[in-house]
């Protein structure tokens, strides 16, 4: 064993949850070290999720706005073609920038990071094992948080070792422009990857073994996504289970139990996560893990050992980098001081990165009508948008939901351009207490002209029309 190192507190991952843990303990004035097990900080978002996925798609975009206008065509005299590898190096410098802003965080905060796979030796006690380094190194502390996130489920079944059969990890690896994609999986990731490739001109199977995509958005959000990627050419297969999966010297088959055959380039799992816990060490601890890998935990992120913490993916719901952060945040307050009086905001924002993509906080047409609670909606369109014409970024909706007596905001949902980060001006005023919340906001506030804000105003005059 290496030397003996203690510290008060110890954090397991590098992702949003582990910083956002460690940067708060640091700031308190404890002894924080951090372990990853990958040679850079920064997790599964910083180098397989959220960052490549999102900066492939920008460049995609951009490609895609390029070549349908007019003005570019016509100077260039052809389209413009980039090969998926190509455009996937448009992710590598903001990887680097990220990973190196991350690192430095760690750095000015003077907090110690070890690389290796951690596993603990008793409820004090852990181990890291580095590929570097022939022995194991010892580190003790008083209290630990887990943040060492999830990785794509993979079923025994399926040989991911085959060039052609990729999970949304080692898709990121992709070394060619597949002319055809199954994605197997119509969940967030499934969706956005659909987006990705048919947007290169790939043919896409998407499959999703539900009746509806996206189901836990409301209806009209969720159709709409159905309807735009239909309409830019993907076919949608619903209520279908694999049987088997073959990989071909040319692509790979799927079987299905229904009875159906689809082949194509390449595969795409997209089906489950599973929390990163295997062989950490908890299970003796009287830590066990679901059949997902996840850790349950209590309000204030302490496992069934109240000096051990867990956060992020691993503990499951709401798996968003954005939530794990928070979560990070809440739980070294709680381990520092007892007692924690924020905690993660009853609604919290869902940004999906399809193209056009989908953004939504509150409650749901279907929820209001199955909670009894009278509502009236209220719409903008983006196509009479000002700025949404000047863009050409003509598709999309703003959806309003307000009790129809207080008329205070239950529920904000868009669909099209920048619809992320539209969603945040209707969640600040839903936020507020009291009479503050209140749809009159978007009507006696001078907005900005052309701005998408502006469908703010459009929505919420729109649905105060509606009502008798």
């Amino acid at each position: 064993m290496m030397n003996d190192q203690k510290y008060d507190v110890i954090v397991i991952g590098t992702g949003p949850g582990g910083e956002g843990a460690a940067m708060k303990a640091a700031k308190d004035g404890k002894s924080v070290a951090v372990i990853e097990k990958y040679h850079l900080v920064g997790g599964g978002c910083t180098h397989w999720g959220t960052i490549p996925s999102k900066a492939l798609r920008h460049s995609i975009n951009r490609v895609l706005e390029f070549n349908t206008s007019p003005i570019f065509r016509n100077a260039l005299g052809h389209a413009l073609k980039l090969s998926y590898p190509e455009l996937l190096r448009s992710a590598e410098s903001v990887i680097a920038r990220q990973t190196a802003m991350r690192r430095d965080f760690y750095e000015r905060n003077r907090i110690t990071l070890h690389h290796g796979q951690a596993r603990f030796l008793d409820a004090n006690t852990l181990e890291v094992h580095s590929r570097q380094q022939t022995e194991p190194t010892l580190l003790t502390a008083d209290a630990f948080v887990i943040a060492s996130g999830s990785h794509p489920f993979r079923p025994q079944d399926i040989d991911f070792n085959h060039p052609c059969i990729f999970d949304s990890d080692t898709i990121l690896s992709l070394s060619t422009t597949p002319r055809s994609i199954l994605i197997y999986g119509a969940g967030v990731i499934g969706c956005e990857y659909a987006s990705i490739f048919r947007n290169m001109g790939c043919k896409v199977d998407l499959v999703d073994t539900r009746s509806q995509l996206l189901s836990f958005l409301d209806d009209e959000i969720a159709h709409a996504l159905s309807y735009h990627l239909r309409d830019q050419g993907v076919m949608i297969r619903h209520n279908e289970e694999y049987q088997q999966v073959e990989g071909l010297p040319d692509g790979a088959v799927m079987d299905f139990k229904s009875g159906k055959k689809i082949k194509a380039d390449a595969l795409l799992w997209a089906n489950g996560r599973t929390g990163n816990t295997a062989n950490m060490g908890l299970e003796a601890l009287g830590i066990t893990p679901d059949r997902r890998g996840q850790i349950k935990v209590d309000s204030n992120y302490r496992t069934a050992l109240p000096h051990i913490y867990a956060v992020g993916d691993v503990i499951g719901y709401p798996s968003l980098a954005s939530a794990a952060y928070d979560q990070g945040r809440f739980a070294a307050t709680h381990l520092i001081h007892g007692s924690c009086d924020h905690h993660l905001v009853d609604y919290i924002p869902t940004g999906i990165y399809t193209s056009p993509e989908i953004s939504s906080v509150g409650r749901s047409e279907r929820e209001l009508t199955e909670a009894r609670v009278p509502y009236e909606v209220g719409h903008a369109y983006f196509k009479s948008l000002a700025r949404a014409q000047i863009t050409g970024r003509t598709v999309g909706i703003l959806k309003l939901l307000f009790h129809r007596d207080t008329l205070e905001i239950l529920g904000i949902h868009c669909f099209g351009d920048q619809a992320a980060e539209i969603v945040h001006i209707g969640q600040a005023i839903m936020a507020q207490q009291g009479e503050a919340n209140t749809i009159q906001y978007f009507v006696n506030t001078t907005f900005n002209y052309p701005t998408m804000a502006e469908a703010y105003r459009v929505a919420a005059l729109n649905g105060l029309n509606r009502l008798a």
